[in-house]
């Protein structure tokens, strides 16, 4: 049961927040499994650069987050690092079914 002014009560938010923050960063380097699954015969080596790029950014944020808050420093880095591992496994899931299953792609080279 959560209380109403203790650090308890806080633990819930702090875990999403880091979850939340962990899926935003990396939403925010990159585009979309989808578009990595569609895209990976053209793209599929530079849209995993910046997955991790952004797994590296969110994780950070998510650790200085607990330096601040070291009452629920435990919750943020519980929460970023559940997201990191769910949004690096979609990320690694669609570059193997787009590299395995080629489409056409929604990208056009002007070479």
């Amino acid at each position: 049961m959560l209380q109403t002014g203790g650090s308890r009560a806080l633990a819930g938010l702090a875990f999403l927040s880091g979850a939340l923050t962990m899926a935003d960063i990396v939403a925010k380097a990159c585009s979309s499994p989808q578009t990595t699954e569609i895209n990976a015969g053209s793209r599929a080596g530079t849209l995993m650069k910046w997955v991790k790029i952004g797994l590296i950014e969110g994780g950070a944020l998510v650790i200085i987050a607990a330096i601040i808050s070291p009452d629920v420093g435990a919750a943020f880095i519980s929460g970023g690092a559940v997201e990191a591992a769910i949004t690096y496994g979609q990320y690694r899931h669609a570059k193997a079914s787009g590299l395995a299953n080629p489409g056409p792609s929604t990208e056009q080279s002007y070479a």
